[in-house]
């Protein structure tokens, strides 16, 4: 088995992303910001909170947390949406409603949605983008691969399809609907899951040597679990992410390069 080890290139990036943050600290006296806007309180949440708190103090980005209800939300995005110290907005989904993520998500002004996903954001998906960087990290290349997303969510199935899709890459996507999902896994040379459905693929549901990235994540019983069950972790032919440290640090990674951008961009400085 061939670990994809995201922990190892985060760790490149946020260095490379620390300087940066001193750059426009230092030589041009701004100091980037992030604001999140948290609706509910769940230990998943609390937990994503925390580590964009504790990675932007280490690069010296202000990151703070809005706590809002229904009947404010609207004037809190407003409020920062107008407040030029404020350059990146998050909503932390999901949210009281989740029928209302769209409109919600929409009031953000696409210059600060750095979670892009907003209809005209001016900005890349950082679970996306985190993914394809950690692949990317590792030399695996999608010419001549058959590729399955399976999840249709707004944060990553989606976002990453297009992705794929529009650089050519032979990529379909799986969902509730598929009618034999083990059919479409076993043909399948890259398998890139986020459903939030515990163990939901089995060891036995994988070609030899395939690249499986887990990027599912559900709380159960307190604790964060992926969609990949015990039995795949046994298989020793597979390029996979491990069970903590895969896609989750190249994503906060990822949160943070669309700050540091839309700080350049707001003040003229983009590269």
């Amino acid at each position: 088995m061939k670990l994809l080890n995201g922990s190892e290139l985060a760790g490149y990036i946020k260095e490379r992303q620390r300087k940066e943050a001193q750059t426009l600290i230092l030589n041009y006296k701004l100091k980037p910001s992030l604001a999140i806007i948290v609706t509910i309180d769940n230990p998943v949440i609390n937990l994503y909170v925390s580590l964009k708190l504790k990675y932007g103090a280490d690069l010296g980005i202000k990151v703070t947390v809005y706590r809002a209800q229904k009947e404010n939300i609207a004037q809190t995005i407003e409020d920062l949406n107008n407040n030029p110290l404020i350059n990146g907005i998050i909503v932390q989904l999901p949210i009281f409603d989740i029928t209302q993520t769209e409109q919600i998500v929409n009031l953000v002004s696409p210059i600060k949605d750095v979670d892009a996903l907003s209809q005209n954001t001016d900005f890349s998906p950082a679970t996306p983008m985190a993914i394809l960087w950690l692949l990317a990290g590792y030399n695996i290349n999608f010419e001549g691969k058959k590729v399955l997303i399976i999840g249709r969510g707004k944060l990553v199935g989606n976002p990453l399809f297009k992705t794929l899709k529009d650089s050519g890459v032979d990529v379909m996507v799986a969902d509730r609907k598929t009618k034999d999902l083990i059919k479409e896994v076993l043909a399948s040379d890259i398998i890139i899951t986020a459903t939030g459905s515990p163990g939901i693929l089995k060891g036995s549901y994988f070609k030899p040597n395939a690249v499986v990235v887990d990027a599912g994540v559900a709380s159960e019983e307190g604790k964060l679990i992926g969609d990949l069950d015990e039995s795949v972790y046994l298989r020793d032919d597979l390029i996979i992410t491990p069970k903590k440290g895969g896609v989750g640090p190249l994503t906060v990674c990822a949160l943070f390069e669309n700050v540091l951008k839309a700080t350049r961009k707001q003040n003229k400085l983009e590269q």
